[in-house]
């Protein structure tokens, strides 16, 4: 086996324990992303959809045998494993000749089914998981119990290692940078699609993966794409996210046309309050509930804290991942990690948002690392009124 396997099989194997499953069957890009150490084929980067199927990679893991792995890639892999072989990373042995989603997970089990007993508890990620896969998976191991894994597999990847907290700082970093391209290069008259065109080429020129840009323009809360166009003494709030070698750039800055009058600055002071006020106590074993315990209290203070929203969320290879510390933000989920110790390597987005009816959306959105003593902040900058040329 390599020895260079990209993550802790300590680690997950104890987290397997924890869930009662015995083995693993990985069908999301961007699990199997993780588990290989960033390999993922460029022919599905952006569509799986491919003739009467889709592109199913899958990913086989043995608990306590990482030498029993495999990996089941399309026939049109070769070259992308050759490739990552020869450039000496790790690579599980290969089952090549997929091209539908019944294929790959008959071959998942077929290999299964020669390393392992077939009355298994089989993690799958049910969300990621086709039906007529699901259906070869039933027929082919009538025995096994089948298991959600969506949770231990995000908690392995919610401890960050010091390349991948590189690779957000850097992500970060950029799309700040690309959005103060964006800001300079914008003018009356602009719609929100031209802009949104400057920074998704801003974000490509640093080599990132341009994904979203939720822009707002003027006293509009609308931040879909648009024909809408900039006004003198608008204001612009950019929310962009941007991908850098798999991990995820995802922070807010506002800008103005002109110069922000005093009540413009006293509300995005009054933002930044709320962010700072959150992003204070943070450090390894604070539970990680306290962050909206701390926010709260600070937006009991604040002269708009009803009217704002404040969020902290999870932020890695995925957007919205673990830790999970609300169950009742804007996208629900189970708020698992409220009452469990942050990690050293734990990366959390804060922010902050006031729909003003008057004056617009106004937001701030921030990327933070946990670290032993206290916290590092990502792509920092840009966090007042930037100043679109008159």
């Amino acid at each position: 086996m390599h020895a260079n396997i990209p993550f802790s099989t300590t680690r997950l194997d104890g987290l397997l324990d924890d869930f009662g499953i015995d083995v693993l069957i990985v069908t999301s890009k961007h699990n199997i992303q993780y588990l290989l150490g960033g390999y993922y084929h460029f022919q599905f980067d952006h569509m799986e959809a491919i003739g009467i199927s889709r592109y199913l990679p899958v990913f086989v893991y043995v608990k306590g045998a990482p030498d029993r792995s495999a990996y089941i890639a399309n026939r049109n892999e070769r070259d992308s494993v050759l490739n990552r072989t020869n450039a000496g990373y790790w690579m599980p042995p290969v089952v090549f000749g997929s091209s539908t989603a019944v294929e790959a997970m008959t071959l998942a089990l077929k290999h299964l089914k020669s390393v392992a007993t077939p009355a298994l508890r089989v993690g799958a990620e049910m969300s990621f998981l086709p039906a007529d896969a699901a259906d070869v998976l039933g027929r082919d191991l009538p025995d096994c119990q089948l298991v959600e894994a969506m949770r231990p597999l995000e908690k392995l990847r919610s401890i960050k290692t010091a390349g991948e907290l590189e690779i957000l700082r850097e992500a970060s970093e950029w799309v700040v940078a690309s959005m103060m391209d964006a800001v300079n290069h914008t003018r009356p008259g602009h719609s929100k699609r031209e802009i949104i065109a400057h920074l998704r080429q801003a974000e490509l020129s640093r080599d990132m993966i341009f994904e979203y840009a939720l822009v707002t323009m003027g006293t509009s809360l609308n931040r879909a794409p648009s024909e809408q166009r900039l006004e003198p003494g608008d204001i612009v709030s950019l929310d962009s996210g941007g991908n850098f070698r798999g991990y995820i750039g995802d922070l807010c800055r506002m800008a103005v046309h002109g110069a922000p009058d005093d009540e413009l600055v006293d509300l995005l002071v009054e933002i930044d309050l709320i962010q700072q006020a959150a992003r204070a106590p943070i450090r390894a074993g604070l539970i990680g509930g306290d962050i909206y315990a701390a926010a709260n209290e600070a937006l009991a203070r604040s002269p708009h804290g009803k009217q704002m929203h404040f969020v902290a969320h999870g932020m890695g290879i995925v957007s919205h991942e673990a830790p999970r510390l609300t169950a009742s933000g804007p996208i629900p989920y189970p708020a698992d990690d409220a009452n469990a110790p942050l990690e050293a390597g734990m990366v959390i987005s804060i922010e902050t948002t006031l729909p003003h009816p008057r004056r617009g959306f106004i937001k701030l959105e921030d990327t933070i690392a946990v670290t032993s003593d206290g916290y590092q902040a990502f792509g920092d900058s840009g966090r007042g009124w930037n100043r679109i040329p008159a």
